[in-house]
């Protein structure tokens, strides 16, 4: 991104769409309908009400250049964003950060307008908040073992503004300890103390192994993991000391919970998971700079404050599966693909949400949706528009309003048809002593309710949809 402030106008450049982006083509037809581009100029003369709608151009064409396959296939012609919490925060810091850029090289007129849109977007970003179903409730504990690793951390170069703390029916978390705002630094770790492949070539054990045949990196890493854990010598003593006894997550679920969840997404994601390798997955890059692993925050975090760490675009049968929790509030990513055939598609080219990449049909809790009304009811407009083809409800401008309404009808009464006997098949919510209930079966009663409330949301919209045709 480029700027130049020649005393009348500065210019801002995006960076372009990656042609290497497997999404390519939908972003660029979604920019290029909404007469989007990746440059746009400001005059230093132009008033706030104008930069801001300028920014706003620019944070709507950011938001596209970070849409994922799910964002793309839920987004309506309408929706201009912002399409999820994760896209937004995203955007909007991506945007921080090249202002931020910029404003280093920038001459005196420039500046003036850069500092505009920079602080509009710290703004947006301070009053940013994620909604969560309820505040975690912090617990006293015994915080002994705690206490010693941070001291641990300390002793070997971590700088933090965090301190760790028990949450009611979630476990162990972090708070901060001051006030951070966008940009800080909450938690730096020097690579030294970062248990990684660098770490184990310079150990012994590297010498003793890396010259045996099919050794893999990963094995190796587990053996060091083991030596270095019962090592009362070792470095790191403190460090796995601390580590929960037991990881309860959905790959040690017993019986019971396996047959509570009979039926679901996250029972076909247990069994086979089960039958695979575990996998590791990369959180960050080290600052080749300070030759540290750096957390900034996204957005800012009061002192007392909950901070959190992003797991990543997963579904909540994942969560539960590798990391045993369901996340509070919405989670986008919690879909129910549909084996529909997809060689009929005959979605309009010309449309924002058609998506030339979008092999598969997905649902998900229509709570989501921006609209509940015609044309879509709620429902991914991908899906509606692949309905009609296949039933040959071709409809135009031209269209009479009673063959639109008939199409319609259409469309419903086939998802009705799919999703009903799925409701049913999910049974009522179970009347159980939850408190009382072994951890595994909660979990899996409670991943239960979620997906019986998503099937349940889609009957639900259909069925209004259907009774909005016959009023």
């Amino acid at each position: 991104m480029a700027a130049a402030g020649g005393g009348e106008m500065v210019v801002v450049r995006l960076p372009p769409l990656s042609e290497d982006d497997p999404l390519f083509q939908d972003k660029k037809r979604i920019l290029d309908n909404r007469k989007l581009s990746c440059l746009f100029q400001v005059p230093t003369s132009c008033s706030a009400a104008d930069t801001f709608k300028i920014l706003d151009e620019m944070i709507q064409a950011t938001r596209v250049a970070h849409m994922d396959e799910l964002e793309l296939y839920f987004s309506g012609d309408d929706n201009f964003g912002p399409f999820s919490a994760r896209n937004e925060l995203e955007s909007l810091n991506l945007l921080l950060k090249f202002l931020n850029a910029l404003l280093l090289t920038a001459n005196d007129g420039a500046k003036g307008v850069l500092k505009v849109l920079r602080d509009e977007i710290l703004l947006k970003l301070r009053s940013l908040e994620l909604k969560d179903n309820g505040q975690m409730v912090v617990q006293t504990q015994n915080q002994d073992m705690e206490d010693s690793l941070l001291k641990w951390g300390e002793q070997h170069g971590v700088k933090t503004k965090l301190q760790v703390a028990f949450f009611e029916g979630a476990g162990r978390g972090m708070i901060a300890s001051e006030n951070m705002d966008v940009g800080d630094i909450a938690l730096e770790i020097p690579e030294s103390a970062i248990i990684s492949e660098e770490l184990l070539c310079q150990s012994d054990m590297f010498l003793a192994l890396k010259d045996l045949d099919g050794i893999t990196t990963e094995t190796m890493l587990l053996l060091w993991s083991i030596r270095e854990r019962y090592g009362p010598s070792s470095n790191f003593k403190i460090y796995f000391e601390a580590l929960p006894a037991n990881f309860n997550t959905g790959l040690s679920f017993g019986i019971d919970a396996l047959a509570a969840l009979e039926g679901t997404l996250l029972f076909d994601e247990l069994m086979q998971a089960k039958q695979v390798s575990p996998h590791i997955l990369n959180y960050g890059r080290v600052d080749k700079a300070t030759k540290s692993l750096k957390f900034p925050l996204s957005r800012s975090c009061e002192a007392g404050e909950q901070c959190f760490l992003s797991y990543g675009k997963h579904p909540g049968s994942h969560l539960i599966t590798f990391y045993g929790f369901l996340p509070r509030g919405d989670n986008p990513y919690d879909v129910i693909p549909l084996d529909l055939d997809t060689s009929t598609d005959e979605e309009d080219s010309s449309s924002p949400s058609a998506t030339t990449s979008q092999t598969s049909h997905m649902v998900r809790g229509t709570w989501l949706s921006r609209f509940g009304g015609p044309p879509t009811y709620g429902l991914p407009q991908c899906l509606v528009s692949h309905l009609r083809a296949v039933l040959n409800c071709n409809q135009n401008e031209s269209t009479p309003e009673a063959d639109i309404k008939e199409n319609d009808r259409m469309v419903l009464e086939t998802l009705l048809s799919i999703f009903t006997p799925l409701l049913e098949g999910l049974g009522e919510p179970d009347d159980f002593d939850r408190e009382n209930a072994c951890w595994d079966v909660k979990l899996a009663m409670d991943y239960k309710d979620l997906q019986r409330r998503i099937v349940l949301s889609i009957v639900t919209s259909c069925t209004s949809g259907l009774a909005m045709l016959d009023s």
